[in-house]
């Protein structure tokens, strides 16, 4: 009886992996964390050589589990991963803020290229208002650090050091970083997490009120709160614009905390009971910027089980997707919680292959982002396996940005095949177009047979790739016999332009 038992198990579990969806279209992130580096690299210090190994190596287990984007840290604490006339080096970089690497190269450049050889987007992730991240650490910032040269644009709060967003000359400041940023690398997006105004600490007040005194800006003494809101709202609908001026194919997105508002405060909000919101504590008003299309994205972070009594996942997860005023919506899942969290859903089984699932009913998310890199690659619970033997069996394209109007690219032209001995490749002409229309990178499909099959159907990708060719040696071994190839461009803006002609060989 135990046998019978453990066999219909067995073929339960099949059946549910079989019965995934598998979607051509969906974004499969992960956070790659530098501030106290969490994630990368492993200690400030490190040589660049070493930098650069585990960049590559943390890059190829993503990719083994089929991920298609990173965000990556490259401004923590008002300091930076590349070279910035404006902010000084990281100090989780070289072990010293103001340091450039020794010897030199550009680690976001490298990135960059690192990824997109890889088909993966890059969202280059900043923290807008943060300065110090540790208490005691204003001592540490380097002699050029903006800081000393106008200390009346910040403030103390809670022993760390902060830019005062009440101050026209912030909004300005980040709009020149953010500009400096977008002009001088090829990144998919910019992205902001959840720290707008700092979490409350011990019940004290942030230290705004002789900012707010002499810039009211038309709010009321009562009306503060409304008036911090703003404070954000404004800088979030500047970045939108300097960046769609330069790059009108750049994403902008954000990674809220997971709740926007409780219901007890809004009826708009959520059936929650969290202690924080975004609305009434970070001054985040995240659904005005949905509303408004200041935002391309959103990124929830919904880092609670299924049933958790203050913060339901399913309860969340729901409220999002009925809140997306037509803007991409992806889930951000706490992977580092299959380690750290001790509560019984997260030791029993893997929560987050239960949380995908639930996903999948709610059609307007469109993919995830996993926190953080170095948990997620380990493999905690099966996570990677879960991912590449089922959610993730196949390649998927980026979503397309649905704020943001685009084009697809010219056709790939002259595919054709060339054997030569054992060697066989498949061909094309490279598409060579600019801006937004630049090909990221081609998609190649095979069909068994003479006929072409399903192209939304993500079992036909052969492969992704930024070259135009293809070493046919290297398919899988189902592509054995007379075979059906037909290949597409997919550009920055995300959209896939016509197939090639098809041609059809023995392999």
């Amino acid at each position: 009886m135990r046998r019978f038992f453990a066999i219909l198990l067995v073929a339960f579990i099949a059946f549910n992996i079989s019965a995934q969806k598998q979607l051509k279209r969906e974004m499969r992130a992960v956070w790659i964390a530098t501030v106290a580096n969490i994630d990368w690299p492993s200690k400030p210090g490190l040589s660049p050589t070493q930098q650069r190994i585990e960049m590559r190596q943390m890059l190829d287990k993503m990719k083994e589990s089929g991920i298609n984007a990173i965000v990556i840290q490259i401004r923590p604490t008002a300091d930076s991963f590349y070279p910035s006339d404006l902010e000084p080096w990281s100090y989780y970089l070289t072990g010293r803020q103001g340091q450039r690497p020794s010897p030199f190269y550009d680690p976001l450049q490298f990135i960059i290229e690192e990824a997109h050889k890889r088909c993966m987007e890059v969202h280059g992730w900043i923290n807008p208002y943060r300065v110090t991240n540790v208490a005691g650490h204003i001592y540490q910032l380097d002699k050029n650090h903006l800081y000393h040269k106008n200390k009346k644009l910040f403030v103390e709060y809670g022993g760390k050091y902060y830019f005062d967003p009440g101050l026209d000359e912030t909004r300005e400041f980040l709009n020149k970083v953010v500009s400096d940023i977008i002009m001088r690398y090829d990144i998919d997006a910019l992205h902001f997490d959840d720290y707008f105004y700092p979490y409350p600490v011990n019940g004290r007040d942030f230290p705004d009120a002789e900012t707010f005194k002499n810039n009211p800006r038309g709010f009321a003494p009562s009306q503060k709160a409304d008036w911090r809101r703003n404070n954000v709202n404004m800088v979030i609908a500047e970045l939108q614009k300097t960046i769609k001026d330069l790059k009108p194919w750049v994403q902008f997105g954000i990674s809220p905390f997971g709740v926007w508002r409780n219901k007890n405060m809004d009826m708009k909000g959520s059936a929650t009971q969290a202690g924080v919101t975004n609305y009434d504590d970070l001054y985040a008003d995240i659904l005005k910027w949905l509303k408004d299309g200041t935002i391309d994205y959103v990124v929830p972070q919904l880092y609670w089980e299924i049933e958790k009594k203050v913060a339901d996942y399913e309860i969340l997860v729901k409220w999002w997707s009925e809140n997306t005023f037509g803007k991409n919506l992806y889930i951000g899942l706490y992977a580092s919680g299959l380690s750290e969290n001790k509560t019984p859903a997260w030791r029993t089984g893997n929560e987050l292959a239960r949380q995908l699932k639930m996903n999948q009913s709610h059609p307007k998310v469109e993919g995830a982002v996993f926190f953080s890199a170095k948990y997620f690659n380990r493999n905690i619970r099966g996570l990677n396996d879960t991912l590449k033997n089922n959610y993730y069996k196949y390649p998927a394209l980026q979503p397309i940005p649905k704020n943001i109007q685009g084009e697809p690219s010219a056709q790939p032209q002259n595919l054709r095949i060339i054997k030569d001995g054992k060697e066989a490749y498949l061909l094309w002409d490279a598409v060579n177009e600019d801006g937004g229309c630049k090909v990221m990178y081609y998609v190649v499909y095979g069909f068994k047979g003479k006929e072409i099959g399903d192209l939304n159907d993500p079992s036909n990708i052969v492969a992704l790739t930024t070259d135009s060719c293809v070493d046919l040696r290297e398919l899988d071994k189902k592509f054995k016999g007379r075979t059906t190839f037909v290949v597409t461009s997919v550009n920055r803006f995300k959209w896939e332009s016509t197939p090639t002609y098809a041609v059809t060989r023995k392999l």
